[in-house]
């Protein structure tokens, strides 16, 4: 330190500060005033001390900066830095941390955390962060972000015509949007232009469509509606009640076309009671829904989405002795035939649901979906209603 403070001294020293100064004027002496004029004033050594002094002080802070930095400094591990270098690097915080960077480090750290939370990078990504934490991957069930509303521009109605900036956020300004229902998605395609792997389009009504191919359940666009119609779910539970209107039955008619109207149809089919009505809305229980479909066939409304596109149909076998027992229980009347002969199923109204398949006393139905679990489910609940009365 103190050679330091030598070397500058040494250094200013050698200047020559003689006719820095001289063009300054020297102050002006009234008559009568009490101040010695003098020709010239000698700050030379003011200044040298100033230079001398300031660099002093920064060469002591500087020397406590670094020991400071070295004294307090954090080792980081590296395999954080592997493990941000093998996530996806969307920053889309899916993984509920702020970003990949925060993702890594408690996923090296905390041992509680999965590898296998980065849905933009899917398996490929989780096994990775696996080898390098030493964690198991588990098996990643895909999410995708459903489109809670049907209400397009042909099946709802608006209060008044908006004119402003294509954006739903700026829409929500004028009143909370030019939507009757305010609970409707308002079709300006703000998720649209928030989704980072262009898993989203709008239709030509207006509603937003998603690619589920292309869908990595990130959620931003879950983030960006303001009506919060967008829900990012699991992709095994695909029969969805696609409404989030709380109105009553009648004003939602004069709404939207395809809202949910509270009638409870889907509550009474459903042999799992997962349907439920909370605020003139039916909501359906994920954890105890079967996708049995029974409930979308019976909205009058259509108010339920069934995402499956091919549902196993049932078939009858040579075996089938004609009871019609098959004809009694079908929701959708798709057995057909006459008493002690072989019946046929049209497939046009088979919707998998499978109760046929466990009612059949011969079990000469077969193909349906989950037939066992239904037929389970139904058989319990008409039991607890048998009980309670």
């Amino acid at each position: 330190m103190s050679e330091i403070l030598r070397t500058i001294a040494e250094l200013l020293q050698q200047i020559d500060f003689t006719n820095v100064f001289q063009g300054i004027p020297l102050p002006e002496v009234g008559v009568g005033g009490g101040i010695e004029a003098k020709e010239s004033v000698d700050i030379v050594p003011l200044i040298r001390f100033t230079l001398i002094f300031v660099a002093g002080l920064g060469a002591v802070f500087g020397i406590g900066l670094a020991f400071a930095s070295k004294k307090f400094s954090v080792k980081m591990d590296p395999r954080i830095e592997q493990a941000k270098d093998a996530l996806a690097g969307a920053n889309c915080g899916a993984c509920g941390y702020a970003g990949c960077q925060q993702y890594a480090e408690a996923v090296v750290q905390n041992p509680d955390v999965s590898p296998n939370l980065c849905t933009p990078g899917g398996s490929r990504v989780a096994e990775a962060v696996a080898r390098i934490t030493g964690k198991v991957a588990g098996a990643m069930a895909p999410i995708f972000s459903r489109i809670m509303c049907q209400g397009d521009r042909q099946k709802s109605t608006k209060r008044f015509k908006y004119e402003g900036i294509a954006d739903c956020r700026a829409a929500m300004l004028a009143g909370g949007g030019d939507k009757s229902c305010i609970y409707g998605c308002l079709g300006y395609g703000t998720c649209v232009r928030a989704c980072p792997f262009d898993a989203l389009c709008m239709n030509e009504n207006h509603l937003p469509v998603v690619n589920i191919v292309k869908c990595t359940g990130c959620r931003k666009c879950e983030q960006a509606c303001p009506k919060k119609v967008i829900e990012v779910l699991p992709g095994g539970k695909a029969v969805l009640i696609s409404c989030h209107s709380k109105d009553k039955g009648g004003d939602t008619r004069k709404n939207c076309k395809v809202g949910c109207i509270g009638c409870g149809a889907c509550v009474k089919v459903c042999p799992f009671d997962a349907p439920s009505m909370e605020n003139s809305l039916a909501r359906i229980d994920l954890d105890k829904c079967r996708v049995c479909g029974l409930c979308v066939t019976k909205c009058p409304t259509n108010a339920i989405l069934d995402y499956i596109p091919h549902r196993p149909k049932a078939f009858v076998l040579d075996n089938c002795i004609g009871c019609q027992i098959c004809k009694k229980v079908c929701p959708r009347d798709a057995p057909s035939g006459e008493l002690k002969k072989m019946h046929t199923i049209d497939k046009d109204r088979c919707i998998g649901c499978g109760i046929c398949t466990a009612k059949c006393p011969v079990q000469s139905i077969d193909g349906t979906f989950n037939a066992q679990e239904v037929f389970a489910a139904a058989s319990a609940k008409k039991a607890a209603k048998t009980a309670a009365a």
